[in-house]
């Protein structure tokens, strides 16, 4: 720190020093103009007189000049005597300039640097800072500490049946504590309440009671309530419970989401906008995770250095024939709807041969082919799908639901 006001010091006293010299020598080296005028008199009657001597000019012409330059030597001597003592003023005047500038670099400077800077914050380098953030990571703040943090939330607006049968569920679930589809119920009411804390806690219940059969959703329903609870803040123990979700599914989205978000509290954003950034480009429009992600990871990148940044274009965000597409064409005459609907099937057909796309997009053209009545189309788009999402039960299950709707289920 002490280097920091060295050097920021010497800066501001040589930026200060090169105004107030340029300002003092600004002023004319011989004094007034009319002490220069008399030398410039007093050269042009030598000159005079060593031209007369050498005969270049006749005596006649040589003693007009003389007269001629002496009238102006006589009236420049007159004016600097007048003005003499009001020499003086400019003088005195500068050097008050001279100091006023010096006060306001040096002093400016400091002033201003402890209104908008950060007086006594010592050098940051990058170690230092890897550091820091290395040790924000093992002493984070635990998730019961940081729930007593959270400021009470308002009472829940929610009708008197409902809070009384939510009432009555607690104490029905406190009975009967290996009730797995009270704790389910419990769990979701009591966040619809807002009551993040005691959902999480039915919720833990019901990761106990399923054992090794709980889920990655299960465990990122956990993390999510836990999150909740602690005011948006990723605590150890929730850390821990990402964990779990990523073991049983490294691609789990909410998961990663919170992933970033838990590196960007701890003073990492870079780690944490590379997360998010390599999750948003393999997301599609639809994902939960997308919306705050968008939100704030433009600032996050920034953070991050990364100044060129731009958001990717998300799969499934193009548009497609859907069911209210379809809907849409209830006025229009057999002939007219089928035509619009090929259309609309030909395009969708068309980008996800030259681009892919989301698993959504496959399901929604399997299913309009079904609608088109090309059933032979539909089954060979269905067995490329099959290809192309093998290694993710959920999108072949979504596959498999829209070939039932086409009619081409096996």
């Amino acid at each position: 720190m002490t280097l920091f006001w060295i050097v920021t010091g010497t800066a501001a006293v040589l930026a200060a020093a090169a105004l107030v010299l340029a300002l003092l020598r600004g002023r004319r080296a011989t004094g007034p103009s009319e002490a220069y005028d008399l030398e410039v008199y007093r050269d042009q009657l030598k000159e005079v007189e060593a031209d007369a001597a050498r005969g270049k000019i006749p005596e006649d012409e040589a003693e007009r000049l003389r007269v001629e330059i002496s009238r102006r030597l006589l009236g420049a001597d007159a004016k600097m005597q007048a003005s003499g003592d009001s020499a003086v003023q400019p003088r005195v005047l500068g050097y008050a300039l001279a100091a006023a500038i010096s006060l306001l670099v040096v002093g400016g400077g400091f002033a201003l640097y402890t209104w908008i800077g950060a007086p006594g914050y010592g050098d940051a380098p990058l170690k230092t800072r890897l550091a820091r953030a290395e040790e924000a990571l093992k002493s984070r703040v635990s998730q019961e500490a940081m729930e007593a943090r959270v400021p009470p939330r308002p009472a829940p607006d929610a009708a008197p049946e409902y809070l009384q049968l939510v009432d009555r569920l607690r104490g029905a679930v406190a009975e009967r504590p290996d009730d797995m589809q009270g704790h389910v119920l419990l769990a979701r009411s009591e966040a619809a309440l807002g009551n993040f804390p005691a959902a999480y806690k039915a919720q833990a219940q019901i990761i106990r009671l399923k054992g090794d059969a709980a889920t990655a959703q299960d465990y990122t329903d956990l993390a999510d309530m836990m999150i909740l609870a602690a005011g948006g803040y990723v605590s150890p123990q929730a850390q821990m419970v990402l964990e779990q979700a990523l073991t049983r599914d490294p691609d789990n989205g909410v998961a990663r989401y919170y992933g970033g978000l838990m590196m960007a509290q701890v003073g990492r954003p870079d780690v944490g906008f590379r997360m998010w950034n390599k999750l948003l480009r393999e997301s599609s429009a639809q994902d939960p995770w997308v919306g705050p992600i968008t939100e704030q990871i433009e600032d996050l990148a920034f953070l991050a250095g990364e100044q060129n940044f731009q958001m990717p274009k998300l799969a499934g965000a193009a548009p497609g024939p859907s069911q209210a597409d379809v809907a849409a064409a209830a006025d229009m005459t057999p002939e007219e709807r089928q035509e619009m609907i090929k259309g609309m099937v030909s395009q969708l057909s068309e980008r996800l041969a030259e681009e892919g796309g989301p698993v959504e997009d496959w399901a929604r053209l399997i299913s309009s082919l079904g609608v088109l009545g090309e059933t032979d189309r539909a089954s060979a788009i269905y067995a490329e799908a099959q290809t192309v999402f093998g290694a993710s039960p959920k999108a072949l299950a979504l596959l498999q639901g829209a070939a039932q709707r086409a009619g081409i289920a096996d």
